[in-house]
């Protein structure tokens, strides 16, 4: 199961590396999207210190949403998902590699950039270290919400605005407790509750989400 699991997941990143453009979509809004705050508002550092959790975390999934709806589309068209529905083994290892894939090329960028923009709200070191943990417990979480509503949107019309209006209410506690980590740090207060709240969120999305996501792509091929 692990070696189909690598393989599949494995699969899933040289096809994505065929596609440079779209690896490098996520980081690159996540990136514009989050200096555009700092030259609207101006050079407060309270008001920037202030509002920079919440910023980068909405900038952040909103990254995360982009390719989500091509996430099982090619497959789709060419018969592959078919294919692995009929496969010996589990469609759920194709979930779980697709989603996995989907981290890698645009949760853990966006992990990668956070620091960069860090600066520019001027965060202090144990608020930037409070905001890596969370979105580094935070965006498997919309990976695994993102692939489960790619999969309900799989072949309807207007797939791309529907994924939005389903994963909207779906990624709000996330973007509470994910910001609310970083402002509970920033004020002393302390973050380890809400950081354990986002590790439960993660552990309960990771063990039901792809089951669901299995059950919507059954439903869409049939």
């Amino acid at each position: 199961m692990l070696s189909i699991l690598a393989l599949t997941a494995r699969r899933e990143l040289l096809l994505a590396l065929r596609r440079p453009a779209e690896i490098l979509m996520p980081p690159l809004f996540f990136l514009v999207a989050a200096t555009l705050y700092p030259l609207a508002i101006g050079p407060d550092k309270e008001l920037l210190r202030a509002i920079a959790p919440g910023v980068l975390w909405v900038s952040a999934l909103l990254a995360a949403l982009l390719g989500l709806q091509r996430l099982f589309a090619a497959d789709f068209a060419d018969g592959t998902l078919e294919q692995a529905l009929l496969a010996p083994h589990p469609l759920l290892l194709t979930v779980w590699a697709k989603a996995g894939a989907h981290w890698l090329l645009a949760g853990l960028p966006l992990v990668a950039v956070a620091p960069l923009l860090a600066i520019q709200y001027d965060m202090a070191p144990q608020a930037l270290g409070v905001l890596l943990a969370s979105l580094l417990l935070g965006t498997p979480v919309l990976s695994l919400l993102g692939a489960l509503g790619a999969a309900l949107a799989l072949n309807a019309r207007g797939g791309s605005v529907l994924l939005a209006l389903m994963l909207a209410p779906l990624y709000i506690p996330l973007l509470i407790l994910g910001s609310s980590a970083v402002h509970a740090e920033a004020q002393g207060l302390g973050s380890s509750a809400h950081l354990l709240l986002l590790a439960g969120l993660l552990c309960g999305t990771a063990a039901l989400a792809p089951w669901a996501t299995v059950a919507a792509l059954r439903v869409a091929l049939e």
